[in-house]
């Protein structure tokens, strides 16, 4: 017997049809794609995924360094192991970063729009720091003043920092529940709505979190506790993404128990249409690499056990 009803009022994106066709790709078909340049891979074991992250982000910095240019990326806080690993990777072949310029995706904020100080425990830039820019010798890693966070005081000239070091070379990131990149949410597509040019024309700015970006968030970061989530962050916006010369997505939302919150928006994200309801989507438009972990990449499927 069929079973039809309409999706909870609070999901943006609400094309059923659309969710019942991505939802039965099944694994083998998931890396097929008409656009070449958006290439999906799955990478099963978890140990290599994060090995592989870590070896992209590490040779992109020594091929700048080789070619005598400046580097500037854009990072994520989530997914965090690959970090240790470049860390290690760089100390080891002593690969000096004076020529890097980071620049962090986004940090929490509060309701007042301030962003959290770098000694909170769940500031991205606290997470950046222990994980990544700490590990590094010292001597290698790039000067304090070429490593940046959106916070209160920048966020304005966010987009422009970016911009006029020429865009970034690389965009990393990953998706989040509600189809996110950065805290780019879903439901600001109610304020572009059909508008596709001009959203991708958007900038960084503070965005309040969807309410499946809170509960993600308390489940991976902050032991399921959701009201301990700030309820706003600071973020770039598609423009920032979009204008780095490369983007580098990596999907690892697999709790194991053949269980992944992640199934379901990876191949909306990839299969679905380009629109302002799924932000993720416009990665579609662009040279992509989007590399998920073998369980992301599982079917779609109801367990009741």
């Amino acid at each position: 017997m069929s079973f039809t009803y309409d999706l909870a009022r609070f999901i943006p994106f609400r094309d059923t049809e659309v969710c019942a066709r991505v939802r039965a790709i099944p694994r083998e078909r998931i890396t097929e794609h008409p656009n070449r340049d958006f290439q999906i891979r799955v990478i099963d074991d978890r140990a290599e995924f994060y090995a592989a992250f870590a070896t992209d982000i590490v040779t992109r910095i020594k091929q700048a360094l080789d070619e005598g240019r400046q580097f500037v990326g854009i990072f994520p806080v989530g997914p965090m192991p690959q970090y240790p690993i470049a860390a290690e990777m760089i100390n080891r072949l002593r690969i000096p970063m004076h020529h890097v310029h980071t620049f962090n995706m986004d940090e929490y904020a509060d309701q007042d729009g301030n962003t959290a100080p770098r000694d909170w425990e769940g500031s991205f830039q606290r997470a950046m720091w222990e994980s990544f820019f700490s590990r590094i010798d010292p001597d290698l890693r790039p000067p304090e003043r070429q490593i940046h966070f959106p916070t209160t005081d920048v966020i304005k000239d966010y987009s422009k920092m970016i911009a006029d070091m020429g865009g970034a070379d690389v965009c990393y990131g990953g998706i989040g529940w509600c189809g996110h990149i950065a805290f780019w949410e879903a439901h600001l597509g109610d304020e572009f709505g059909d508008d596709l040019e001009a959203y991708k024309r958007a900038g960084a700015r503070l965005v309040e979190l969807h309410p499946m970006t809170i509960m993600q968030n308390a489940l991976h970061s902050f032991g399921g506790d959701w009201s301990w989530v700030p309820p706003k962050a600071n973020t770039i916006g598609p423009a920032d993404i979009l204008g780095a010369k490369h983007r580098s997505f990596w999907l690892d939302g697999d709790l194991g128990g053949g269980v992944s919150w992640q199934r379901f928006i990876a191949r909306l994200v990839a299969h679905g249409p380009v629109n302002t309801y799924v932000p993720g989507s416009i990665l579609q438009t662009a040279r992509t690499d989007y590399t998920l972990l073998g369980g992301v990449a599982d079917n779609v499927e109801i367990h009741m056990s």
